[in-house]
């Protein structure tokens, strides 16, 4: 008989946290800043930060990711066969959904299934599918549903197979993805059932209450959360302010208390008088997109030269003034191999050096312009009218202008800038409706592939465009096809189904096809920059992954 490996989860962090002790709960809901609004509150269609703070708030999956590691949340314990490619969850007793009805194990083999179902075209298809057993079989409409590695062995029994061992996939279970919903409400409601307070049926700490397109969201403490004598606010107001000085206004004013939308010209004057003033690393990359189906950029040598005719360190000394890092790759510094090193290249100071012909202290003028004179636009002669788009935002819009001011100068080349709302700009990249986009990708585990594999050409996050076969259910508009993508995927695939050296040696071959292809243009690492306004509230966290959660926060009266 197969050996199983118990694990137990330690409940010691929960036993740690604040308890209400039987004092009379403040009626005041926490105010916060959400930012632009969210497209969707759905765990299997969201696929931004924005809806991702309300889900993580909203929902609760089988483990719960927080800033120390993961502890228990709808599963009480798990089991994992001796070959990695079983997992055993054991759901807790009383856990429900907010309107009463027991959460099942059916809940979650629902779900999950549901991201990896064709009809649904998930752009987050491509952090499940492929771990789950004939879960990209099923995406590709190659099996049913009942053979993808998922299964309710009873109502609190899950039982997951997986194609390979993964060592990272507890943490995988804890992203909103992998959160359970109701197959009746999906049903019975369809599209839209997610900003319905009265459908939006959920099982974390707190409901939605209230919801105003383009103005504000109110979620509601859920009193059949199975922890809610512990959840000591009423609820949470979440205003939709998407300029970086009127949050920061709002905040001064007392009328928000928690925001992370910080105008980069304030931040010196914030760090020397505000103690509510925060500045922390993040595992995230900002960066420009090229579209490389789309003529001019589907030219590599005019990828790089736009690529290397920019100065970030200028952009993060001049420009974002956060501490952010100048960035050589798009897997960020403080994210590591095996061997507990950086997957940059750092020097004694902690700064990245140059990687993939990427100076991080200085444009390289001369090859990037060398480089388009080999593409036929000497000194930018010729080169035909392009656009850079990004979504409204002050500050991204200074990036924009000064990378059109160093594109400019540097290559002697004219583009045009446009701005787009949050929810039409995703359309617009995920459509390939561009030719350089703003990007930035922010971890969902902490693990290199977190910033790698939603370029595999199934990934419906791939919104470069880069493919090296058609994808009809992920991208159905994508039919130029980009051979280099091919040796990505399989370092991908390896990646997936080795361990140690050899896992870090297929992310490094993955990144670097990655990088030698220029698909993307990094620019900076990220940091937080937020504040909390601790005489009015405590007890608010983020994650490892720097989702806000408010379910151990309480106002100070």
């Amino acid at each position: 008989m197969k050996k199983i490996l118990a694990i137990l989860i330690v409940f010691t962090m929960l036993l740690a946290l604040p308890v209400g002790c039987g004092k009379e709960m403040s009626t005041t809901y926490l105010k916060w800043n959400i930012g632009a609004e969210p497209k969707t509150f759905d765990p299997a269609l969201n696929n931004a930060v924005d809806g991702g703070h309300v889900i993580a708030n909203t929902f609760e999956g089988l483990l719960i990711d927080t800033r120390e590691g993961m502890i228990a949340g709808q599963a009480k314990k798990y089991e994992v066969s001796d070959d990695g490619t079983v997992y055993t969850f054991h759901l807790r007793d009383d856990i429900k959904w907010s309107d009463g009805q027991p959460v099942k194990a059916q809940d979650f083999e629902y779900a999950w299934k549901r991201v990896c179902a064709p009809e649904t075209s998930s752009e987050y298809s491509f952090i499940m599918a492929p771990y789950l057993k004939n879960g990209m079989n099923y995406l590709n409409k190659k099996c049913s549903a009942d053979e993808v590695g998922v299964k309710a062995l009873d109502e609190k029994t899950l039982e997951v197979t997986l194609e390979n061992a993964c060592s990272y996939f507890p943490s995988l279970v804890s992203f909103y993805t992998y959160m359970p919903v109701r197959q009746d409400i999906i049903e019975q409601y369809g599209e839209g059932w997610d900003k319905n307070p009265e459908s939006y049926i959920c099982n974390g700490p707190f409901v939605l209450e209230e919801y105003q397109i383009g103005s504000h969201i109110k979620l509601k403490k859920n009193e059949n959360y199975y922890d809610a004598k512990n959840v000591n606010l009423a609820g949470i107001k979440g205003d939709m302010i998407t300029e970086s000085t009127t949050a920061l206004n709002a905040y001064q004013a007392g009328d928000i208390q928690v925001n992370d939308l910080i105008p980069s010209d304030e931040i010196p004057r914030l760090q020397a008088e505000d103690p509510n003033f925060h500045i922390t690393a993040q595992v995230a990359t900002y960066y420009a997109m090229f579209n490389c189906d789309k003529a001019p950029m589907n030219d590599i040598r005019v990828r790089k030269a736009f690529t290397l005719a920019i100065d970030r360190k200028q952009i993060c000394e001049q420009v974002t003034k956060g501490g952010e890092l100048p960035a050589t790759g798009i897997i960020p510094s403080n994210l590591y191999y095996s061997d507990g090193s950086s997957c940059r290249t750092l020097d004694e100071n902690g700064n990245c050096v140059t990687e993939f012909d990427i100076d991080p202290n200085k444009a390289s003028i001369e090859m990037a312009q060398q480089l388009l004179a080999d593409a036929g636009y000497p000194n930018g002669e010729g080169f035909p009218t392009i656009t850079y788009i990004y979504n409204t935002h002050e500050d991204h819009q200074k990036i924009a202008e000064t990378l059109q001011e160093m594109w400019k100068n540097n290559l002697g080349i004219n583009v045009e800038l446009a701005n787009e709302e949050w929810a039409v700009f995703q359309d617009t990249r995920r459509d390939g409706n561009f030719d350089i986009a703003r990007g930035g990708w922010l971890g969902d585990y902490p693990e290199p592939m977190t910033m790698l594999d939603l370029y595999t050409s199934y990934s419906g996050n791939n919104d470069c465009q880069w493919r090296w076969n058609e994808q009809p259910v992920v991208a159905p508009h994508d039919k130029i096809l980009n051979p280099e993508n091919k040796a990505f995927d399989e370092a991908i695939a390896e990646a997936m189904i080795t361990t140690g050296k050899e896992k870090d040696a297929a992310y490094k071959k993955a990144e670097s096809v990655l990088m030698n292809d220029y698909i993307l243009m990094p620019m900076y690492y990220y940091t937080n920059k937020f504040v909390i306004d601790e005489a009015k509230v405590e007890g608010v966290e983020r994650t490892r992954m720097d989702n806000w959660i408010f379910k151990n926060a309480e106002m100070v009266e």
